[in-house]
């Protein structure tokens, strides 16, 4: 069972094993939405699932009325809706889910974290993504035709939460408090408000923590070790505790690899604000920092 991080060695070894798995490749660009599915159908790990972040992991479109779950550009669809599509692409809670993309934990930490959200626990991020199944002449396919995405005869079961979701009002309500230490995942440059490429407002929540998500892996993208993890987090949060922290970024996504980094730091319990800033700043009474 893998709830954090996965090796290859360790998928292929499942792949042998023929135990019950699924794999889900979560590729994407934010600037191009359909670069993602071609990317898929170019070359894939041999059997896995395309999971698209704006149609299969988000209610993108979708009124807050419709079942939603947070706002901003990526607004987390209701639990019953995504459930929903695992069952209809085959998946079912016996199975091990492992996800991946080729852009550094960048999209598929989202999935990670939504069936958590589920109560699934047995859900592992492919540790060097893509590249390092290749490099380790993993199978790999090309087109779309996926023989186990098929709809599954068993209901995929929602049970009780393994994360914590916030919204925008919890953490207003919670800002400038001592219970409450916010860590923003996006590029220095967003968080100072210098440049902002996609929101309508620059600038951070006040009293934010700055750590780009890239920080948690090595240059050939693997998460750095545990060891190493744990003592960057405790240095960024000096004497507040793991169990007080909110995460984000812009839309809900690129915050995961933050959250599990502290997770394989074996400093869990923290919390994810999915809206994000996009959320946050589409209300200009909310206070917005620069610098």
């Amino acid at each position: 069972m893998y709830t954090t991080l996965i090796s290859v060695e360790q998928l292929q070894a499942l792949h042998t094993g023929g135990a019950p798995l699924m794999v889900f490749d979560c590729s994407f660009d934010l600037a191009q939405p359909l670069a993602g599915r071609a990317m898929y159908t170019e070359s894939h790990i041999a059997g896995a699932v395309y999971a698209d972040l704006n149609t299969d992991l988000s209610a993108k479109g979708d009124p807050l009325t419709t079942g939603a779950r947070s706002g901003g550009r990526h607004p987390l669809p209701s639990r019953e809706k995504f459930a929903s599509w695992l069952q209809s692409v085959g998946f079912d809670n016996t199975m091990q889910a492992v996800v991946y993309d080729r852009q550094g934990v960048n999209y598929c930490g989202r999935l990670w974290w939504m069936l958590k959200w589920l109560g699934h626990d047995v859900v592992a991020v492919l540790d060097g993504g893509l590249q390092a199944w290749v490099a380790a002449g993993g199978a790999q396919a090309s087109g779309n035709a996926v023989p186990s995405a098929s709809p599954s005869s068993t209901p995929f079961t929602v049970s009780t939460a393994r994360v914590t979701l916030l919204g925008a009002d919890t953490v207003l309500s919670h800002l400038g408090r001592p219970g409450q230490t916010i860590v923003d995942a996006r590029a220095t440059p967003r968080f100072k408000g210098e440049v902002e490429p996609l929101d309508p407002v620059a600038g951070h929540i006040p009293g934010a923590l700055n750590r780009p998500f890239a920080q948690n892996l090595t240059r050939e993208g693997f998460f750095k070790p545990a060891s190493v993890l744990r003592a960057e987090f405790e240095a960024l949060l000096g004497t507040q505790s793991a169990q007080h922290v909110v995460h984000h970024c812009g839309s809900g996504v690129s915050a995961i690899p933050n959250l599990l980094g502290m997770e394989i730091a074996g400093l869990g319990g923290s919390a994810l604000f999915a809206g994000s800033w996009s959320e946050w700043c589409s209300d200009p009474t909310r206070p917005v920092a620069k610098g």
